[in-house]
């Protein structure tokens, strides 16, 4: 396939709507957006300028290891983040949050961002999340769905959904703290999608070779804030489709 440049990549990203000095949380599959100039590197990099030096780029960086005290130095990212988000966390200038779910932030408003409260669920209101949805923030979905975005849990909360499934952590003096999170297989997350073109919220594009979705972490908290307000299981599978996360959140009503 074509190497995108990267001013190529930032022609498409400001194409797509990515607003310059704004606030980006971004999920990525490098494996789609590739090959680009500069690998991984360079894909950040393009973002970092779409932004301006007045944005501020936020990634997920929560660990996969509840049985591993958190270090925000040296713990890992869970895997299924991806490579670029994993190499992120770990470069000049970003600052993660100093918790087991953290997210990794660049630019002006890294540090309100990741310096919030410690809440559970670790989307609840108050969150590294919510603050980007506070500051106007914009999601970007880049060569993966609705799936992977985090900000959905944050809606989950705001509209009242009901189920806790039973998670832990290791907090800093060695101790096993279990938690309630609102928590499923996410598959229906892909719901949202026809919410929010429906109502003309999502923009997609190309990034690289992958498709984008782009959409403001406010429209779509509130259009799937109000679709669980009438229906508190709509991201649970029913109980006939055999699916054991969302059967465990239902088991906990």
């Amino acid at each position: 396939m074509e190497m995108i440049s990267r001013d190529g990549l930032v022609e498409q990203l400001r194409a797509l709507g990515v607003r310059e000095g704004g606030v980006l949380l971004v999920h990525i599959s490098y494996r789609a957006v590739r090959p680009v100039e500069g690998g991984p590197e360079g894909l950040i990099a393009s973002l970092v300028e779409a932004l301006g030096p007045e944005g501020t780029l936020a990634m997920p960086s929560a660990t996969g290891d509840d049985d591993v005290a958190f270090d925000p130095a040296t713990t890992a990212n869970r895997n299924d983040l991806g490579v670029v988000a994993d190499l992120f966390w770990r470069m000049p200038d970003v600052v993660r949050s100093p918790h087991f779910d953290a997210v990794a932030a660049r630019g002006p408003k890294a540090a309100w961002i990741t310096g919030g409260p410690f809440v559970l669920p670790p989307a609840a209101p108050e969150s590294a999340i919510d603050r980007i949805r506070a500051l106007g923030g914009q999601v970007l979905l880049l060569g993966v769905t609705h799936h992977a975005n985090t900000m959905l849990h944050l809606a989950e909360l705001v509209g009242g959904a009901p189920y806790r499934s039973d998670f832990h952590y290791v907090d800093a003096e060695g101790r096993e703290v279990h938690y309630g999170e609102n928590d499923s297989c996410c598959e229906k997350f892909e719901l949202a999608d026809d919410w929010l073109r429906a109502e003309g919220l999502q923009r997609k594009g190309q990034v690289g070779h992958a498709e984008a979705r782009l959409m403001d972490a406010e429209a779509l908290v509130r259009v799937a804030a109000e679709r669980v307000r009438q229906d508190p299981l709509v991201f649970l599978h029913g109980p006939e489709e055999g699916c054991e996360e969302c059967d465990e959140a239902r088991e906990s009503l």
